[in-house]
C-alpha cells in the first residue's frame, strides 16, 4: 500500500512539474489553442481512426475466414499495424514540410521517404507471407 501511495505522489509531482514547465515555456495564445488542438486530435481519433481500424480489422477477419488464409492473418495484421504506426508518426512531418518561419528545418522530401518506408514494410510483410505459405504447403501442419 505504501508503494502505491509513493508512486501516486511521485506521479502527481511529475505531472505538476510538467505543467509548470509548459506554462513557463508557452505563451498565453498558444495555451488557449492547445485545448482546441487536443480536442481536434480526439475527434480525429474517434471519428476517423477508430472506424478505419475497425473496418480494416473486419475486412482482415473476413479475408482470414476463407480456406487456407487462417495461417497468414497474423502476418497481414502485423504488416498493417506497422504501416499504421509509421504513418501516424510521419503525419506531422508530411503536413509541416517546408512551412513555418524557417523552411529549412524540414528540408527532406518526407513524402518520398515515407512511401519508401511503407513500401519496405509491405515488401517484408509479403515475403513473410510467402514464406509462411511455402512452409504450409510443404506439409508443415498448422503452418508454424
Amino acid at each position: 500500500m505504501r508503494l502505491r501511495i509513493g508512486l501516486l505522489v511521485a506521479g502527481v509531482l511529475v505531472g505538476l512539474w510538467g505543467l509548470w514547465k509548459l506554462v513557463q515555456a508557452v505563451d498565453i495564445p498558444a495555451l488557449v489553442r492547445l485545448p482546441l488542438w487536443l480536442g481536434g486530435a480526439v475527434l480525429v481519433d474517434d471519428f476517423f481512426l477508430v472506424p478505419l481500424t475497425v473496418g480494416v480489422g473486419w475486412l482482415v477477419t473476413r479475408w482470414s475466414a476463407r480456406p487456407g488464409h487462417h495461417r497468414t492473418v497474423g502476418v497481414v495484421r502485423t504488416t498493417l499495424l506497422y504501416v499504421g504506426v509509421t504513418t501516424l508518426i510521419a503525419v506531422p512531418l508530411l503536413l509541416r514540410q517546408g512551412t513555418g518561419p524557417n523552411p529549412t528545418v524540414l528540408p527532406r522530401d518526407y513524402t518520398r521517404d515515407w512511401l519508401l518506408l511503407e513500401a519496405t514494410i509491405v515488401a517484408i510483410g509479403y515475403l513473410c507471407l510467402m514464406f509462411r505459405r511455402s512452409r504450409a504447403s510443404s506439409g508443415d501442419i498448422g503452418g508454424r
